[in-house]
């Protein structure tokens, strides 16, 4: 019996010391996130206020990102809230560097689509950082419009 329990105790022991090692990926929320609202008139004197907002989840291991986004449509006359809207989610980007390591990340995008805007709703940058060497990579990533959006990185160089 008494080998038993020193069998189980080197066993909860090992596992302990191996936890660290089969531990998840660590992610990070982005900084940087914004709220956009709008409001129209509708017929019958209703009146729409529509929030956006986004923000960015990122592995700080392999790169890989998310874009998630919340909205709210708020439906009112002059007396009452008549409806009200929810919906949201996140989207997975691809990676930014190759390989796995540990790096740091922010994002931010353009204004809401408006009369200045060429390429429809705009686009978003993100950069990242390798934390453990002095490499840092921005990419521009726009709204062509006519289907897949276009993403270009660019490794920086230092002077």
């Amino acid at each position: 019996m008494n080998l038993v329990v020193k069998a189980c105790s080197a066993a909860a022991l090992l596992l302990t010391a191996l936890a660290p090692a089969a531990q998840a990926d660590e992610y990070q929320l982005s900084h940087n996130q914004r709220i956009s609202c709008s409001r129209g008139l509708a017929p019958g004197k209703l009146n729409t206020a529509t929030c956006k907002s986004y923000t960015y989840l990122f592995n700080t291991k392999t790169s890989e990102y998310f874009r998630c986004q919340v909205s709210l449509a708020l439906t009112r006359d002059n007396k009452e809230v008549i409806n009200v809207q929810t919906d949201g989610g996140c989207t997975k980007k691809p990676r930014i560097f190759e390989t796995d390591g540990k790096y740091d990340f922010d994002a931010t995008e353009t204004e809401p689509p408006n009369t200045n805007s060429f390429f429809g709703p705009g686009g978003y940058s993100v950069w990242a950082a390798d934390v453990g060497a002095q490499k840092v990579r921005g990419c521009i990533i726009i709204s062509s419009g006519l289907g897949s959006d276009i993403s270009k990185c660019l490794d920086m160089t230092f002077q």
